[in-house]
């Protein structure tokens, strides 16, 4: 195995006032790892146990603090759309002409959207992409019950024939 690359000289009085300043427990370990080996110049296995991070992550640390100082620390994590077709804008685009239509009382049938979508983006893809797409962008099915579920049209028909209608007195 080769031997490990040092951190920079100044490491310990970098660390130490960024682990009073985090304001994360995933933050505080990030430094924590890093501070570690800084201070105490433990091994990464020991690191990781003590830390409760994998020995790998402990690895990528180090590495990214060598390679990138303090602003390797501080991240906010990944997140984020990686395997997207288009961007959201691009998105809005392509359903523009037919969120107008359904906006003037218009059907919206995802069918249509579709193949729309598909010809803008080069290749197939599936229905639930579709649903996803309108849900990003605000839209959802709203479908007006033909009735209520506890309706019983026996009684409509039983209040229609015994109800006395109101007489208007002046």
């Amino acid at each position: 195995m080769p031997p490990r690359a040092s951190l920079p000289a100044n490491a310990e009085e970098i660390l130490a006032p960024l682990m009073r300043k985090a304001k994360t427990k995933a933050e505080f370990q990030r430094v924590q790892c890093v501070w570690l080996r800084a201070t105490l110049n433990l091994e990464d296995d020991q690191i990781a146990t003590a830390v409760g991070l994998s020995i790998n992550t402990v690895r990528c640390l180090h590495s990214r603090f060598r390679l990138h100082g303090v602003d390797a620390l501080s991240g906010v994590g990944r997140g984020g759309r990686r395997r997207q077709n288009m961007s959201v804008e691009q998105e809005d685009e392509v359903l523009r002409p037919f969120l107008e239509e359904a906006g003037i009382g218009g059907i919206l049938v995802v069918n249509p959207i579709k193949i729309s979508y598909e010809q803008v983006v080069g290749h197939a893809v599936p229905k639930s992409t579709i649903y996803r797409l309108l849900a990003r962008h605000s839209w959802r099915k709203l479908a007006p019950r033909p009735r209520h579920p506890k309706a019983s049209s026996e009684a409509q028909e039983e209040f229609k024939k015994n109800c006395q209608r109101s007489s208007k007195k002046k």
